[in-house]
């Protein structure tokens, strides 16, 4: 219960913590409101414009470039949105977003997928760390580590991933989730604080004192999966052409899969 102490006039008035709390519920409120503002904008008639979700980085990769071509095409308006991977999965839900380009498996009733591209997982060290000297990383290289991750990057599939391949609990370094952005995070690594891991399409911008080492199993390349998902009743002109675009980028690939 929220400790109270009484206004000048007779009233009741929160507390600091009271406050708080009412101004973290009201900046989760604005944050969704926002996604719905994106969303009417998107729906107002105008079937060229696009409203797109993703919660990685777009200093260099696939989503980049086929931003890019898309972006060619006559009339055509982008709306793109970056949150964390549950807000864009509940926007996509409500309708707020057309489409969502994340790694990882979204359930979505009566929604669609198209499977895309992958990318390979990169270790960013500051440039005096140890891991500096190898060309790649292995995951056993990451005991006693500790593992700074970003609310913006793939986290649960990279700690998912780290956790099949370092099966006993001792061999795993610390993880440490920051609700902070890619760049923040770099500045962390750059003092020090630990290593953080990345997908390639985040080496785009380079920070001065950072170096990136590919992570490397038994078999390769440690690598995660991208894919497109999308509501099945989503009739917008515009997501059609973006799919279309995707497909042909992406061959091998197949819509509706």
């Amino acid at each position: 219960m929220c400790r109270c102490s009484s206004a000048p006039d007779g009233g009741i008035t929160p507390t600091l913590v009271g406050r708080n709390v009412l101004r973290l519920a009201r900046t989760i409120l604005e944050e969704f409101e926002t996604l719905i503002a994106t969303a009417k904008s998107t729906r107002s008639g105008e079937s060229g414009r696009l409203a797109i979700g993703f919660c990685t980085s777009l200093t260099a990769g696939n989503l980049r470039s086929s931003l890019l071509e898309f972006k060619k095409a006559p009339r055509i308006e982008l709306a793109i949105v970056e949150r964390s991977r549950t807000q864009l999965a509940t926007a996509l839900r409500n309708g707020v977003l057309d489409v969502l380009i994340v790694t990882g498996g979204i359930p979505i009733v009566g929604g669609n997928t198209l499977a895309l591209w992958s990318e390979r997982i990169q270790a960013v060290v500051q440039e005096d760390h140890r891991l500096t000297s190898r060309e790649v990383v292995y995951w056993t290289d990451l005991r006693d580590e500790t593992v700074l991750l970003s609310q913006g990057n793939p986290a649960r599939e990279i700690e998912d991933l780290l956790v099949s391949k370092l099966i006993r609990p001792e061999g795993r370094p610390k993880i440490e989730g920051h609700d902070i952005s890619h760049g923040v995070i770099k500045s962390l690594v750059m003092m020090k604080l630990g290593i953080s891991l990345v997908l390639e399409s985040d080496m785009g911008t380079n920070f001065s004192g950072l170096k990136y080492r590919e992570f490397r199993d038994g078999t390769g390349p440690s690598r995660l999966d991208y894919s497109a998902y999308w509501r099945a009743d989503n009739d917008n002109p515009a997501l059609e052409s973006f799919l279309k675009l995707l497909s042909s980028r992406y061959p091998a690939t197949s819509l509706g899969r």
